[in-house]
């Protein structure tokens, strides 16, 4: 198994945790706001997704957004009280579905060699995992933080893997 199979499932494992923060939540939990300079949980859903396919099609592969209306909605770069209304929990499911079988097809032919330039891909592949993976944690964080002291949810165990830690209190790939 290539170090970029590997990733991507610890990747996976990173998406996995996120359903465990939210999954069970009813529709407006997961697009309340604590305040008006504060992200939804969905926001943070959203933007998980968005940065994956951002950096998948602008550093592997020239590809359309796979809902271009959410794109400026999930940008970090829009203050929070300008980013508009969320999606509903179904369309934000089906971005972030349709984001991850993007990444696993451009990253798998990258692993697969099946890529104009298979080596350079490749580091580029596993760095780029590396930061989705740890990106996706970051924002963990805060969903779990709104989940637990805003909405007083209890939080999931940490993922059950020794690729994982904790550095400043975040989830981190190691």
């Amino acid at each position: 198994m290539s170090e970029i199979d590997r990733l991507l499932r610890e990747y996976d494992r990173a998406r996995a945790y996120t359903d465990e923060l939210w999954r069970d939540l009813s529709p407006d939990e997961v697009v309340w706001r604590p305040h008006e300079n504060s992200s939804a949980i969905g926001w943070h859903l959203g933007h998980q997704a968005h940065v994956a396919h951002f950096m998948v099609r602008n550093l592997t592969a020239a590809e359309p957004s796979p809902d271009p209306e959410l794109d400026g909605i999930m940008d970090s770069a829009q203050p929070e009280r300008f980013r508009g209304a969320l999606p509903t929990v179904e369309r934000l499911t089906l971005f972030r579905d349709t984001v991850a079988e993007r990444v696993h097809a451009r990253l798998g032919d990258i692993a697969g060699g099946r890529v104009a330039a298979p080596d350079q891909l490749a580091v580029v592949g596993r760095h780029l995992l590396i930061a989705l993976i740890n990106h996706e944690y970051q924002h963990d964080q805060w969903i779990g933080e709104v989940r637990s002291r805003d909405l007083g949810h209890e939080l999931p165990p940490d993922p059950d893997t020794d690729l994982v830690g904790r550095v400043d209190g975040y989830l981190m790939l190691s």
